[in-house]
């Protein structure tokens, strides 16, 4: 096990005055090439076996003859050289070095040896910060600077968004964008074997010319420092988008139930990130745009949007493309109505969105108070104003001057964000999006991922206090087994979950003295998926049914239990261990429907009421709780009560429980039956 070391400060590896270069093939040589490019005024070297130059750089043979204490160095040789250049370093105390080379634990299948040689690396590395392996490096557009060894897109910045990935590939392709983002600070993590995505962004996000924070993440690495990094952020007013891929089969830890399904890793990222207040977005466009809206302005109040163009067609088209999103459009009030015929006259029919047509095109006065008169509402988070400018080696662009103007009149009005957003991407051009964020204006690049921007942006922060009810780490209980029903329904029974009234047995003896009533419920013990495996029989009436179904049913051991009837809802509860983002509560529709309807909401744990309110509202099948078609609202104070007993049970065993699940919970009027149960542990 890898010992946990305090790494020395940053500072120097950020922002170094010279560097040293490791490696003598085309990747050291591009090494120098950036530099020089990206106009880094500090010294070069180089240690080389037989070279007394390289690329114009003094060369040392080994880092002992070095002259100076290095900053940074960049070390691109084989993974086996690379263990012992980073301890030479370490000892020389360089301030932090790129591990560039691959093979290390990313490789495990392939290399039987990867995960051993990464420990290795890390043991060597000491208190010296290290990047990687497998990695790129860095890119410091603030102060001219970077230990990058390919081609990147991105200019010198005085203040502007810091970006971290695991992956080099995707930092070379956000730093070509052409949509005017300005990234200070570019950096990859690679493996994260010392530093992760969390402690790297802790040091660079105090900078204080950093306005935000971009992370492209596929392991999120410790949960505990991805708190501590939201909460600095939060201190410093700096908000946080992320894209988190992994979908599919990550964090699906076990087969044995629907829980394991509906909240693999895709649902507790979300969960976790929703309770953190970290926008989370699905695209690079998405991420760019909503990376522009908070180096613009910060984080969105909220998505209630007013909306303005002067077109029908582009009226409607937001309106669509907004359907079914959270993007909200609040109506005319009646001043807003008054103000917009002043400025519009009786011809423009009036609405949010809002076609204002082309008759005071031109009048940046007009279209001034059009876009006041809209925008100003108390229930306006942000204004919009659609505009596509025309391409400028075809067209005169001056035609469109007036609409900047007039939307810079409506931001110093109104003191809220004002965005100008175009249908298509590259109808605003890179150069004109820097223009008009320096005129305090957000450029959103394309409908699409400019709205879902809009949404990201207005994330809100949980009203639960992270310090005090941390998320609940997961275990790494290896050994856990499946326990059979009984004992499970006594588990959850003895911290007063409701269960129904039962009795095991192994032959038929019991069969004409049970503790309860008919009608009953006989069930095969061992079976996880009973209906499936003919496991369960249903409102047997009497001993004699009762009987006859135990002789067909041929199993070595049952559970019969009393039938619960009158039931008004079904709801699926399940809970897993998700190895990266803690214990994760998922409530759905139940019974047949799980798998059926797909309607589930995840929460991380621990949770509050307001959340889990928040959550049962969230489902499709509310509609159904709140009353539906005339029906009597359904009381759900029981299984609310039940549910956190489940989650004190869940903080009693988080140490070894694997995944916990009930399935159906029953509601009746007065009660809430935990009718099925699975535990894991």
């Amino acid at each position: 096990m890898v010992k946990t070391i305090k790494i020395n400060s940053l500072d120097r590896f950020l922002k170094p005055r010279n560097v040293l270069v490791i490696g003598g093939g085309v990747w050291g040589k591009s090494i120098v090439f950036q530099l020089k490019k990206i106009g880094f005024n500090g010294k070069i070297f180089a240690v080389h076996p037989s070279e007394n130059m390289f690329c114009g750089c003094k060369t040392y043979r080994n880092i002992d003859e070095l002259p100076v204490l290095i900053d940074a160095a960049f070390v691109g040789v084989n993974r086996v050289a690379t263990i012992d250049i980073i301890s030479q370093l370490s000892k020389a105390n360089c301030g932090g070095a790129v591990c560039f080379a691959s093979g290390f634990s990313e490789a495990v299948s392939e290399l039987n040896d990867g995960r051993e040689l990464q420990e290795t690396l890390i043991n060597m590395a000491g208190k010296m910060p290290i990047l990687g392996p497998n990695c790129y490096g860095i890119i410091n557009y603030f102060d001219n600077f970077c230990l990058w060894p390919d081609q990147h897109g991105g200019q010198k910045v005085d203040s502007g968004v810091a970006v971290i990935t695991q992956s080099s590939n995707i930092m070379i392709n956000l730093t070509m964008q052409k949509r005017g983002l300005p990234i200070g600070y570019a950096v990859t993590a690679g493996n994260q074997a010392q530093l992760g995505l969390a402690e790297l962004a802790m040091n660079i996000v105090k900078d204080k010319r950093v306005s935000a924070l971009g992370l492209y993440v596929e392991g999120l690495g410790s949960i505990r420092n991805f708190e501590k990094l939201v909460s600095l952020c939060d201190r410093l007013g700096k908000a946080i988008v992320i894209i988190k891929i992994g979908k599919s089969e990550h964090a699906k830890v076990s087969a044995v139930s629907h829980t394991a399904s509906l909240a693999g890793s895709d649902k507790g990222a979300a969960a976790l990130m929703k309770r953190l207040g970290v926008a989370r977005v699905d695209s690079l466009a998405e991420f760019i745009e909503t990376l522009k809206i908070f180096h613009c302005h910060g984080r969105l109040s909220g998505p209630s949007v007013a909306s303005v163009s002067c077109s029908g067609g582009e009226a409607s088209l937001i309106a669509d493309i907004s359907n079914g999103k959270q993007i909200s459009f609040p109506k005319l009030t009646k001043t807003q109505i008054e103000d917009l015929k002043i400025a519009l006259g009786a011809k423009v029919a009036l609405a949010n969105p809002l076609d204002y047509h082309t008759y005071i095109w031109g009048n940046a006065d007009k279209m001034a108070q059009t876009f006041i008169s809209i925008m100003q509402g108390t229930n306006i988070d942000i204004g919009i104003i659609i505009v596509d400018f025309p391409r400028p080696d075809l067209c005169d662009p001056a035609a469109w001057d007036c609409v900047v103007e007039a939307a810079m009149v409506t931001k110093k009005a109104i003191k809220k964000p004002v965005a100008l957003l175009s249908t298509l991407a590259e109808n605003i051009e890179e150069s004109l999006a820097k223009e008009l964020m320096q005129k305090d204006l957000i450029p959103l690049c394309g409908i699409d991922e400019g709205l879902a921007a809009i949404v990201a942006a207005s994330t809100q922060k949980t009203d639960f206090d992270i310090f005090k009810n941390p998320v609940i780490l997961p275990n790494n209980n290896k050994n856990s087994r499946l326990l059979d029903e009984a004992y499970s329904k006594s588990l959850l029974s003895e911290i007063g979950v409701d269960t129904p009234r039962n009795v095991v047995v192994k032959n038929n003896e019991l069969l004409d003295s049970l503790p309860f009533e008919f009608p009953v419920v006989i069930k095969a013990l061992g079976l996880s998926h009973k209906t499936e495996n003919r496991g369960v029989r249903l409102g047997l009436t009497s001993a004699e049914e009762l009987k006859i179904a135990f002789g067909e049913m041929a199993f070595s051991e049952y559970l019969i239990e009393e039938m619960i009837s009158d039931v008004l809802l079904e709801l699926l509860v399940g809970i897993i261990n998700d190895p990266a983002h803690g214990f994760v509560l998922t409530i759905a529709a139940g019974g047949i429907f799980t798998e059926i309807l797909s309607d589930s909401q995840s929460l991380v744990m621990p949770f509050n009421r307001n959340e889990l309110n928040a959550a049962i509202k969230n489902l499709r099948i509310s509609k159904v709780i709140d009353g539906y078609r005339g029906s009597d609202a359904i009381n759900m104070d029981p299984f609310i009560k039940n549910i956190f007993k489940l989650q004190e049970f869940v903080i009693k065993n988080s140490h070894c429980l694997s995944e916990l699940e009930i399935n159906p919970f029953l509601i009746t009027a007065s009660r809430a039956i935990a009718v099925d149960a699975l535990i894991k542990m």
